[in-house]
């Protein structure tokens, strides 16, 4: 048995803060290894990358999800009791209830849903000097996925619940202030659908029973068990929030139509297929999760490295997503490549690897894909408009990351068929 490569530094917990996304992958090639150890918070980690590091991290018999999000991101991003921190049939269990909800004809109520929310947002937009996109996509998926769960939100109230639900994902890594309201918004939003979860339990709101907040509310554990309130709180959250953070992705595909002009012509005239290949492709080249972690259940042995018994592992995501040894010019945008892809789980991982059902690979990226493409065609079908002079690198210290204004646009144009009429069929007041 050889001995993990270290990393020299005493810490590397800032370093790791400074540059999330690249942070695993720069030493893999500095150390020519596929793992390593380094201390984080003063704790030995590995950190490990590549297809074949993917598939033994989704390897359930050596690796356990139990208590090992960090206490600042599970005040925040996560919440404490949800799906994300089980292991075993009781997570095998708790997905199944995610699973049923993610049914392709259910995901095609919520993206007709989303589609309809667009079309009325670029009407809007017509009539507006500048467009923040992240923000408008933050809030259309806001209205499409609480409409879509069965959670009533006034119209009033789309703007403040937006921000709660954006600031768990937004600032889950912060430090300061930013982060101080991110558990705050997760104190809201948690109050906000624990009642909502105690008034169907006392049928003083009766949802249609194909909803998520109909089925969490009504769900039982092994044990036969309703979920506590707090609980399915967190796990409704589990619906919305991932929906919501769809609009990182969305900036993403924006960016990808302005640097890639001639992609924006192929998608205008092209198929399906041209559509799927092209959100790939975003979803693999663009920064969404930099790793994701587990903690070794017994020890074991991995190509000849010792693997100790509650060491925590870090897998480089972004990094794999970028492995020249599974992407031909990874760091190339070309969304040909998928035209060829085979599907593999354990090589295109943003979301996570291995199986939807069995492992800790999130479903939710199904709904990721599905709304991505909902807004390109709106993007490039359904309006024309400008991209002004502004910072447009990615930032790569954000999580997520997109370029620092967020992407912003003007001089909205609904798109006119060639009778003259919107494509959406409807008027605009011009």
């Amino acid at each position: 048995m050889s001995r993990l490569p270290v990393e020299t530094k005493l810490d590397s917990t800032l370093a790791l803060a400074r540059d999330p996304y690249r942070f695993i992958s720069s030493r893999c090639e500095k150390l020519n290894s596929d793992a390593f150890e380094t201390r984080l918070l003063l704790q030995k980690v590995i950190c490990i990358r590549g297809e074949e590091a993917t598939k033994v991290f989704y390897d359930t018999s050596h690796f356990s999800r139990v208590g090992v999000a960090p206490s600042r991101i599970a005040k925040t991003l996560f919440g404490r009791g949800g799906v994300q921190g089980m292991d075993g049939k009781a997570h095998r269990h708790r997905k199944m209830m995610f699973l049923s909800l993610l049914t392709e004809d259910k995901i095609g109520g919520l993206t007709q849903l989303a589609r309809d929310i667009w079309k009325r947002r670029v009407l809007q937009w017509s009539r507006m000097d500048q467009v923040v996109l992240y923000r408008q996509a933050q809030e259309v998926l806001t209205e499409a996925v609480c409409q879509w769960a069965g959670v009533p939100l006034d119209p009033a109230d789309v703007d403040r619940r937006t921000s709660e639900l954006a600031a768990l994902f937004d600032y889950a890594g912060n430090v300061g202030p930013k982060h101080w309201w991110a558990k705050l918004a997760r104190k809201r939003n948690e109050l906000w659908l624990r009642g909502i979860v105690e008034q169907i339990r006392s049928r003083t709101y009766d949802p249609p029973e194909d909803t998520a907040t109909f089925i969490v509310a009504n769900h039982r554990d092994l044990d036969g068990n309703l979920l506590d309130p707090q609980s399915a709180a967190v796990e409704l959250n589990n619906i919305l929030r991932p929906t919501v953070a769809v609009s990182a992705y969305i900036v993403q595909c924006a960016h990808a139509l302005h640097e890639h002009p001639t992609t924006r012509e192929t998608l205008a005239n092209g198929s399906a297929d041209d559509l799927w290949c092209f959100v790939q492709e975003v979803r693999r080249f663009y920064p969404f999760f930099p790793f994701a972690g587990a903690k070794v259940k017994e020890s074991f042995e991995w190509q000849g490295y010792p693997f100790p018994s509650g060491r925590k592992v870090l897998l480089d995501l972004y990094g794999t997503n970028h492995d020249p040894r599974i992407w031909n010019r990874p760091d190339e945008f070309d969304p040909e490549r998928f035209r060829e892809w085979d599907g593999n789980p354990f090589t295109l991982i943003p979301q996570g690897g291995g199986d939807h059902h069995e492992n800790h690979r999130c479903p939710g990226e199904w709904i990721a894909i599905e709304q991505m493409k909902v807004a390109v065609d709106m993007l490039v079908n359904h309006c024309q408009y400008e991209v002004p002079e502004q910072e447009l690198q990615i930032d790569m210290d954000r999580l997520p990351a997109i370029p620092k204004n967020q992407f912003i646009i003007e001089g909205v144009r609904v798109a006119q068929t060639a009778s003259g009429a919107p494509t959406d069929g409807q008027e605009t007041n011009e």
